[in-house]
């Protein structure tokens, strides 16, 4: 065969096979039963991109790369790179669906920086626990009695005690005043498809959020100290009733995240650091974890398995945690994370006429980026050029070496 023609061959062989794996109908690993799953009804988001607001599951396989786990019954879900923020792959990310208690990771991002120092020392009353939903999961909190407001996001953290985020709600400023400051903060997340009702994420009418949403929570969270801190805690000591006379009583709390504690068929999962679960009857089950392995650092949430096998919600993270490590740098992104607005609005100052060296040095490498990214357009791999171009407009946000700073376990 000539020279030429085989290269053309080669060329074309390689486009129908990007072809094939770019469309998640002909993709090899895609789930049979995924046509009897529930499916957005309505457009969805393309925060992020064009493929990540399209029904169904988004990958691309490059050579060398595992298929996705089979039997993934939930939802939505997605798997991405939390420094870079490239979206590796998802399942109906922008779907709106009720987030249960993952909404506490938008609460603690929002409310935890004002609430220092953590040692503060607050009297809980009657009122600040009368609005705590019928059911909700609790740690114990007790009116008239005192907890610093480190006890308190340990409550939240590990037992996802809606009575410890209504105390501090209230030290915020109020239900009112911390429902809309989470609002304001999803926003500012770029986070889009939230609408908060209830800052402990209990069932509420129109309380939705989405698997991208949580994900962009969990990200903006982990870059904070204190957040990282109780994500990551296994178990801790709370303070429990003060009888007169006598030394405080006290009693262990164990983390409710079963990948950092492991349970009955699930095992804690190796590089596990964090963030949070959650379950109501209308929201099923949600998770999103954050884990390292081999200097790479993950994000992975799932939203409302159908599956009726114990933890599904965690199996189904698990194994696309372990589907994310095997598969980074041999899948071309599907999407990315965004960085925040004022993230945004700050590279595009500096890159402004006037701006100076730094900003003139990432315009050039914008430049080239595309060259190569226009390039690989012809074997079936744009997105790779509009990720590069995204990941430029990241690279200062989130902060360096996010793997450094992750608690170690």
């Amino acid at each position: 065969m000539p020279a030429l023609k085989k290269t053309v061959m080669t060329v074309l062989s390689a486009a129908l096979l990007s072809v094939s794996v770019v469309s998640p109908a002909g993709a090899a690993d895609k789930d049979k039963t995924e046509d009897t799953q529930p499916k957005p009804t309505g457009p969805m988001s393309t925060v992020g991109g064009e493929r990540l607001g399209r029904v169904g599951t988004q990958v691309v396989l490059g050579p060398g790369a595992p298929v996705l786990p089979k039997d993934l019954s939930a939802r939505s879900w997605i798997v991405a790179d939390a420094e870079s923020g490239q979206v590796l792959a998802s399942h109906n990310a922008h779907w709106r669906l009720p987030p249960a208690s993952t909404l506490k990771m938008l609460f603690a991002d929002t409310v935890l920086p004002a609430l220092q120092p953590k040692s503060l020392t607050h009297l809980v009353t009657e009122d600040e626990l009368s609005g705590v939903g019928e059911g909700s999961s609790l740690v114990g909190v007790k009116e008239d009695h005192s907890y610093t407001v480190h006890d308190l996001w340990l409550g939240v953290f590990l037992r996802s005690g809606n009575d410890a985020v209504h105390v501090l709600s209230e030290m915020y400023g109020g239900v009112p005043a911390t429902v809309a400051a989470m609002q304001r903060h999803a926003e500012e997340l770029q986070a889009l498809d939230t609408r908060v009702v209830s800052p402990d994420g209990y069932d509420a009418p129109e309380q939705v959020s989405s698997a991208y949403d949580l994900t962009l929570f969990a990200r903006s969270g982990m870059q904070k100290a204190d957040f990282r801190e109780y994500a990551a805690t296994a178990t801790a000591v709370f303070p429990g009733e003060q009888k007169k006379g006598k030394k405080r009583e006290s009693f262990e709390i164990q983390n409710t995240n079963r990948l950092i504690t492991g349970d009955i068929g699930v095992e804690p999962y190796k590089g596990i650091a964090g963030v949070k679960n959650g379950y109501t009857t209308h929201a099923g089950s949600t998770f999103t974890g954050i884990a390292e392995r081999d200097g790479k650092v993950l994000l992975v949430t799932v939203m409302n398995p159908s599956s009726e096998e114990s933890h599904a919600v965690y199996k189904e993270a698990a194994g696309l945690l372990d589907w994310g490590f095997s598969a980074s740098g041999k899948v071309t992104p599907v999407g990315e994370l965004v960085p925040p607005r004022s993230a945004v609005a700050a590279k595009g100052s500096e890159s402004a006429p006037g701006a100076g060296m730094a900003g003139r040095k990432h315009a050039a490498a914008a430049a080239g980026t595309g060259g190569v990214g226009t390039a690989l357009s012809v074997a079936g791999g744009l997105l790779v050029f509009l990720a590069a171009g995204v990941f430029l407009v990241n690279r200062r946000w989130p902060l360096p070496d996010l793997v450094r700073r992750l608690p170690r376990r």
